[in-house]
């Protein structure tokens, strides 16, 4: 069974959740929450599998509390489930630690979709989120272009990228122009979701090392 704990303020939009939760066989509710600070307690007291969070709540928004798991290293897997479909929204979770991002407006099946990968350590991004249009298949990127974008991912300015690698920023600004190219992303946010998504760089991959902040 995957024990999940929920949290969203709207009742109604719980209840619902509630009931479909339920009606998975392979699904154990452990508790339900109402805002982030009884979610975190909740977290911390029982350690679900798999915390279903939304991001906008009083008192702790979902990424707040996964920043406090990740950092409190809980062995919890947190999908975020909001209205939201803005990437920088997407970004945050990721970087936040999240697993997976899915719409309120997304179908049950796959929100049980979402709970599975995520309860099987596997990163789970709503297609109509992440992308616009869809992405072929990448090219492969250099070892050098991975780092660039790997750094990038962590949050790192093009001057922070610069200095870490030894290289110029307009070397980095080059490479990034490169794997834009390769995955054929739009932009900066775009390819970062490709890479995580195609494996290409991993979750566990974007905490910023302290040395680093």
């Amino acid at each position: 069974m995957i024990r999940i704990l929920l949290a969203d303020d709207h009742p109604l939009t719980r209840a619902g959740l509630v009931a479909w939760i339920k009606n998975e066989p392979d699904f154990e509710l452990v508790a339900e929450a109402g805002d982030g600070e009884s979610a975190w307690r909740a977290m911390s007291e029982l350690k679900p599998d798999v915390a279903l969070l939304d991001i906008e709540m009083p008192n702790g928004s979902g990424i707040e509390i996964t920043e406090r798991a990740t950092k409190a290293k809980l062995p919890v897997r947190i999908v975020m489930l909001t209205a939201y479909r803005a990437q920088q929204y997407v970004m945050a979770s990721l970087r936040a630690g999240a697993s997976g991002f899915v719409l309120k407006t997304a179908p049950f099946d796959q929100l049980s979709a979402a709970v599975r990968s995520a309860s099987e350590g596997r990163l789970y991004l709503d297609a109509s989120v992440s992308f616009a249009g869809g992405f072929a298949e990448p090219e492969e990127l250099s070892s050098r272009e991975r780092e660039v974008l790997l750094c990038t991912a962590r949050g790192m300015t093009g001057h922070r990228v610069a200095s870490k690698l030894s290289i110029t920023e307009r070397t980095v600004q080059a490479h990034l122009a490169s794997v834009y190219n390769k995955l054929g992303a739009k932009n900066k946010t775009e390819a970062i979701l490709i890479a995580l998504k195609r494996g290409i760089i991993f979750l566990d991959q974007l905490q910023i090392d302290e040395e680093e902040e």
